[in-house]
């Protein structure tokens, strides 16, 4: 996760020396419009409780350590991880058909603190809106580096089209994590080194979620 709120939570030295970091169970929804393009994709984030203590600490909020925030202090979190730095993809990749899909920087942000966790939403524009309808649709939410660890266990769905079938396809975890050891291994012992670079292996980490519309 590659937001500058997330970036200052490193340096301050909050974080645990190990990956993943954080934690997030995440929903994915593609908005279609009434001639079967997709214009949009709807993603939800709910970070762990420590995360959410640490964010919420880190801006002053919640005072009283109750995991509960008011109105305003929802309305003042708002957007905190949408300060996405140059480059960064929204740890989101998609694919209509095997092919990459475009897609915006985020818009339309919200933000609730719900049983000590805060949830987030927002909304990426796909560049084109291609068909969806006769398609298949690919999305796979994953940070590169693993410091940043999604599970897809949050709702999946399709708006503004019917008569899509969708699929969870879950990582093989145990290959994963040959595959990250096998690149620790290469790093050596240096906790420094890899902290600075660390193999790029969350895909192998990843859910895969494909949403196919058969043709009207």
């Amino acid at each position: 996760m590659r937001t500058l709120a997330a970036i200052a939570l490193i340096c301050s030295g909050s974080a645990a020396q190990a990956h993943p970091h954080i934690f997030i169970d995440a929903g994915l929804t593609a908005i279609v419009d009434e001639t079967g393009r997709l214009q949009a994709i709807k993603v939800t984030w709910a970070y762990d409780a420590f995360y959410s203590l640490l964010v919420t600490e880190d801006a002053g909020l919640d005072s009283d350590g109750n995991a509960v925030l008011t109105k305003d202090e929802e309305a003042q979190l708002r957007g905190f991880d949408m300060q996405w730095i140059e480059g960064y993809n929204g740890d989101l990749v998609a694919r209509l058909d095997g092919q990459p899909l475009e897609l915006s920087g985020p818009r339309d942000a919200t933000l609730v603190m719900r049983e000590g966790r805060l949830v987030t939403t927002h909304v990426r524009d796909v560049v084109g809106a291609p068909e969806l309808i006769g398609h298949s649709l690919s999305m796979k939410p994953y940070d590169p580096t693993y410091y940043t660890s999604y599970d897809v266990t949050l709702n999946v769905n399709v708006q503004g089209l019917d008569g899509c079938t969708i699929a969870r396809n879950l990582p093989d975890l145990d290959a994963g994590m040959k595959e990250l050891q096998g690149a620790l291994s290469k790093l050596g012992r240096d906790q420094d080194a890899i902290e600075e670079g660390f193999p790029e292996v969350g895909e192998a980490f990843a859910t895969e979620v494909e949403i196919t519309c058969a043709p009207r």
